[in-house]
C-alpha cells in the first residue's frame, strides 16, 4: 500500500465522531438522520464526516427510494488496519531483516577469504562487530575458556589474536575474570546499528 494513502487514512480516521459513526454502522446501515439522531449531531455534521469517511472507501453508500443508506466497508477498514502492521513489523520488516541478513554475508565474503580465514580486521565499526559475531559463534554460551583456549580458536581466523580477544571484550561479546573467558549474552553485546 503507498504510504500517502495510509496516512491519508490515519488523518481521516482521527476524529472521535467518525470512529463513532464506523461502529453504529458496524451493527448494520444507518442513513444520516439516524446516525445524526443516534451521535446528537446535525445532518450537515454527520454528512461532512460520511464525506470524508468516504473519500478513503470505508464507507459505502446505497440508495433505497429517496433515502440514502450508508454501511461499513469492512475489507477496506481491514485493508487499511492490516497495512500498518505490515509495514511496521510484517513484510516490509522481514524484508530489511533479509536484506541486512544479505549485507552481513556480503561483508563476510568481502574479510574472510575463501578457507574462513579474515584477510583484515575491518575499520569500519559496523563491518568489524559483524566479523567478531561470526568469529563468536565458534565459541559455546556458559562455557569458560581460558586464554590459551580463546587465543587458538581466533587463530583460526587471524594470526592478531590479542587484537580481536580485546575486541571482544570492548564490544561485550566476552567479558574475563580470572584469566577465563566467557561469552556474554548476546542482548549486552555491541550493536551494530
Amino acid at each position: 500500500m503507498q504510504l500517502d494513502k495510509l496516512v491519508q487514512f490515519h488523518k481521516i480516521m482521527g476524529d472521535p465522531t467518525r470512529i463513532r459513526i464506523l461502529v453504529l454502522l458496524s451493527n448494520g446501515p444507518k442513513h444520516g438522520q439516524a446516525l445524526a439522531g443516534m451521535l446528537g449531531l446535525t445532518p450537515p455534521t454527520i454528512s461532512h464526516h460520511l464525506t470524508k469517511l468516504k473519500e478513503i472507501n470505508i464507507v459505502k453508500e446505497r440508495r433505497d427510494k429517496n433515502t440514502v443508506y450508508f454501511h461499513l466497508h469492512q475489507s477496506t477498514l481491514e485493508h487499511y488496519s492490516e497495512a500498518l502492521v505490515n509495514l511496521v513489523i510484517g513484510k516490509e520488516n522481514t524484508d530489511m531483516k533479509t536484506k541486512k541478513s544479505i549485507d552481513q554475508q556480503t561483508i563476510l565474503e568481502n574479510f574472510l577469504t575463501k578457507d574462513g580465514r579474515l584477510k583484515t580486521i575491518p575499520a569500519q565499526r559496523k563491518k568489524k562487530l559483524i566479523v567478531l559475531y561470526h568469529i563468536a559463534k565458534g565459541f559455546e554460551t556458559g562455557r569458560k575458556y581460558p586464554e590459551n583456549e580463546v587465543n587458538e580458536h581466533i587463530k583460526k581466523f587471524h594470526e592478531d589474536f590479542a587484537t580481536i580477544r580485546r575486541e571482544f571484550i570492548m564490544n561485550r561479546i566476552m567479558y574475563r575474570e580470572n584469566g577465563n573467558y566467557e561469552l556474554n549474552p548476546k542482548d549486552m553485546w555491541a550493536t551494530i546499528e
